[in-house]
């Protein structure tokens, strides 16, 4: 038999898709509308201080990475599954750039989350 790397895309793709369907939706009318029109909330609620400070915690740090990361491997193989609906092939290019991109920002992310501090 072949080995194959896809069980490890496919655990990304389920984590993000999971944490995307439980956390996605709240957190875009959190912050997109609950936060901005000042409902339930004071406006100082989600400022500048208060979000560094978020990020500057191990477990908000975290919380960010995972977040960040597995929403854009999610991404990533939801692209490559609709390049190939669409009838473009899904070889080692459109794969390459798919899954080399959420790396990149998997990546980018750890690091500039880690440049913050603790």
């Amino acid at each position: 038999m072949k080995r194959s790397n896809a069980p490890i895309f496919w655990l990304l793709f389920g984590a993000g898709g999971m944490l995307s369907a439980l956390l996605g939706a709240a957190l875009v009318v959190l912050t997109g509308l609950v936060v901005p029109l000042g409902m339930p909330l004071s406006a100082d609620w989600m400022n500048y201080p208060r979000m560094l400070e978020l990020s500057r915690s191990f477990i908000g740090k975290g919380f960010l990475f995972a977040v960040i990361a597995l929403f854009a491997w999610h991404a990533a193989h939801r692209i490559l599954c609709s390049l190939h609906d669409v009838g473009i092939h899904k070889g080692a290019l459109a794969k390459g750039l798919c899954y080399g991109s959420a790396l990149l920002i998997t990546a980018v992310s750890g690091a500039s989350l880690l440049a913050l501090g603790f």
